[in-house]
């Protein structure tokens, strides 16, 4: 039997703000402003970015789905909403509200904020709203940016959103956007070699007990991401293969 992977205890958010926890209306100014931040994102991965991006034949056309990809690090984002397809619903820490930078463009972009390490019942209700509409929910199942260089540990959120709503799982695997990285390309002033990889969307498999059924669901989200990611990124996954 395979060992649960355990990690170093995720973050905490230590404050409590409820009232900002909400899904995002598709109001005609948000479709705008997102249609916008794909088109700069694309532009800044052009100048920046080495992209090879591979498996997006296994993006889906439709929703609901729920997007779950590996965090490295603050260059994630550009490249998810520069190479796939669509403008999901993204899953943020609420942290980033406050971000000078980072919160009035995602506050425009509309995300789903969530307190971390504790119950954050609005942020799951706001997230299954998305799905039941059909939309696509992005998120980072491990919860943080690695503190590890490779993947880490998984959080049930994912699992429990695919189990109440029935949507299935589309894995995506990054690589090439960790900080320090990032960092040492831009400061030489060389493009960043960066990759981006799609798997098959799949259903996490039933089980008669919830909990055991979450707890199964969130091994199959992490195994699908370690498959998708070269065998030293795999992190505490690292005992799986890619031929599993």
């Amino acid at each position: 039997m395979i060992e649960e992977p355990t990690s170093q205890p995720k973050p905490v958010t230590d404050w409590w703000r409820p009232e900002l926890v909400a899904l995002p209306k598709l109001t005609l100014r948000r479709k705008v402003f997102r249609g916008v931040f794909r088109v700069v994102t694309r532009l800044i991965a052009f100048f920046t970015m080495r992209m090879k991006v591979r498996g997006l034949e296994n993006f889906p056309a439709k929703g609901p789905a729920i997007i779950v990809f590996n965090h490295l690090g603050d260059w994630d984002s550009i490249l998810l909403a520069a190479a796939v397809p669509i403008s999901a619903e993204c899953i943020g820490k609420i942290e980033l509200n406050e971000h000078w930078l980072a919160g009035p463009a995602f506050r425009a972009y509309g995300f789903i904020w969530i307190h971390r390490g504790q119950p954050d019942r609005r942020a799951m209700r706001a997230a299954l709203d998305a799905l039941a509409e059909g939309r696509m929910l992005a998120l980072a199942p491990e919860g943080r940016q690695t503190v590890i260089g490779g993947l880490e540990a998984g959080t049930e959120g994912a699992s429990f959103l695919a189990m109440k709503s029935g949507a299935m799982i589309v894995p995506i695997a990054l690589t090439g956007t960790e900080i320090a990285h990032v960092n040492d390309h831009l400061g030489k002033w060389k493009r960043i070699p960066v990759s981006l990889s799609v798997g098959k969307p799949f259903f996490i498999q039933h089980h008669t007990d919830r909990q055991e059924m979450i707890r199964n669901g969130t091994r199959q989200i992490m195994e699908s991401l370690a498959r998708l990611l070269p065998p030293e990124k795999r992190g505490q996954y690292s005992y799986v293969s890619e031929s599993e």
